[in-house]
């Protein structure tokens, strides 16, 4: 027992070591990605139905949520709720570390690099807005297959690359998906729809920071470290970026699935052409189509995600942002080089 508690106790401290030798900004990055997984697969039953409702509207959206359920339930199973959550996964764990991060990092440089800069909302609308965008261009490969694997239904018939209709399904999982796309168009296919990705994810990511810390501008001194304050501003921030920025979510799924839908009779050639087709066949109650569904996940997401983001940093020992920024400058007003990642 004594030998068995020692060598614990050795582990503790190389991992100890580990942590403390760890950069600033690889912590950051681990956090952000562990919450994002959690956040993403607790909610991926939702994210499912959001985007059958976003892109098969005659099959789901006269079902309705709880007709889509059981569908998804008799014709696929437990899994199938979890259909293309692979890709999800993939995408969301580099997403959010890289989103988390870039925030962490963008706000320091601007606080670090332009003299005078104060603490405030439009800070963080702009370094929100910058992390988003480098995010999305990472990442968006995977969002891309992930949108094409939710797509596909058991029991629906589909239409192959040629356009001809099959019972098969097209994609038989994440690399087949890869691999198809970029035989087929390219480095340009893995980015369709990328466009509108960044038209919505610069203001909603910008806002969703400049939202949060508005509110929590507003709450007492001494329940700002009450993790329940943070996931309420939190949710509703995110809730308000998302109504404003919907609308380019969809275009940006229709544009992803377009080669695998029935429903579109001719080729839609970008961002503008694919609003404007959506607007004259659908009506612009379809650019907030999934929106309500959206809100149901919005909230445990925003919850969840907060939540293991800040265990995350307590248990990698990640400074406050505030205790961070302090650090960068003192540091340069002592002339000496910031130790943030060292």
């Amino acid at each position: 027992m004594a030998k068995q508690r020692d060598e614990r106790g050795e582990k503790r401290v190389v991992w100890d070591g580990v942590i403390e030798g760890m950069p600033l900004f690889a912590k950051e990055l681990i956090a952000g990605g562990v919450a994002g997984g959690f956040a993403k697969s607790a909610v991926a039953p939702l994210e499912r139905i959001k985007i059958l409702f976003q892109t098969r509207q005659a099959e789901y959206r006269s079902l309705g949520l709880i007709g889509s359920f059981t569908k998804i339930a008799k014709t696929e199973g437990t899994l199938g709720f979890f259909r293309g959550n692979g890709a999800s996964v993939a995408r969301i764990v580099p997403y959010a570390a890289l989103h988390y991060m870039a925030y962490e990092e963008y706000r320091r440089w601007i606080i670090d690099g332009i003299p005078g800069v104060g603490k405030g909302p439009i800070l963080d609308l702009v370094a929100g807005s910058f992390a988003g965008g480098t995010a999305v261009l990472f990442t968006y490969p995977l969002d891309l297959v992930r949108t094409k694997l939710a797509y596909q239904v058991v029991g629906s018939q589909k239409l192959n690359i040629q356009g001809i209709v099959t019972g098969e399904q097209v994609y038989k999982g994440i690399k087949d998906c890869f691999s198809k796309t970029y035989k087929e168009a390219g480095i340009k296919g893995l980015y369709r729809g990328v466009a509108p990705s960044l038209y919505g994810i610069f203001p909603y990511a910008g806002l969703k920071f400049y939202f949060y810390e508005t509110m929590k501008s507003h709450v007492p001194k001494e329940r700002k470290n009450d993790i329940t304050i943070k996931l309420a501003c939190g949710s509703v921030a995110g809730l308000l970026g998302q109504t404003f920025t919907y609308p380019l979510d969809v275009v940006r799924r229709q544009m992803q699935v377009q080669r695998l839908s029935a429903s579109n009779s001719h080729e839609m050639k970008g961002t503008a052409d694919t609003l404007v087709m959506i607007l004259r066949t659908h009506g612009w109650k379809q650019l907030f189509s999934g929106l309500s569904l959206n809100y149901l996940k919005v909230v445990p997401s925003v919850a969840i995600g907060f939540t293991v983001y800040d265990l995350m940093k307590a248990y990698l020992r990640v400074p406050s942002r505030d205790d961070a920024v302090v650090e960068v400058v003192t540091s340069n007003r002592d002339g000496q080089p910031s130790t943030l990642h060292s």
